[in-house]
């Protein structure tokens, strides 16, 4: 006598990479916006030129672009750094604010 053939395996849980698509979407976009938002400060704070040292207003749109800029890329960092975000997102979407951010801090140390 033959034993009994083996019980099919479970069927397996549906993917999550079905999904992974519209959450990239989804969080894509808020983080593009505020990366835009961020470069455009950031070339602002980079564009402007003191006529002298005299120029203050001129130095005060520099110190107000670099903190808007690092305003905004801190906040762009603070929604890629969640685990589930940077899960679905990948860790090159770091690299954005960081980069930003740097180059405003620089301008705001050297500029403003």
């Amino acid at each position: 006598m033959t034993p009994p053939p083996p019980p099919p395996p479970p069927p397996l849980p549906p993917s999550t990479t079905e999904d992974l698509g519209c959450l990239r979407l989804v969080l894509a976009v808020p983080l593009v916006i505020l990366h835009l938002l961020a470069a455009w400060c950031c070339y602002t704070a980079l564009a402007i030129r003191p006529s002298g040292i005299w120029d203050d207003d001129a130095r005060g749109g520099i110190v107000l672009a670099s903190a808007l800029t690092i305003a905004l890329s801190a906040l762009a960092l603070l929604i890629t750094v969640v685990p589930s975000v940077r899960r679905a997102m990948g860790p090159w979407w770091l690299a954005p604010p960081l980069i930003l951010g740097a180059v405003a801090a620089v301008r705001w140390a050297f500029g403003g």
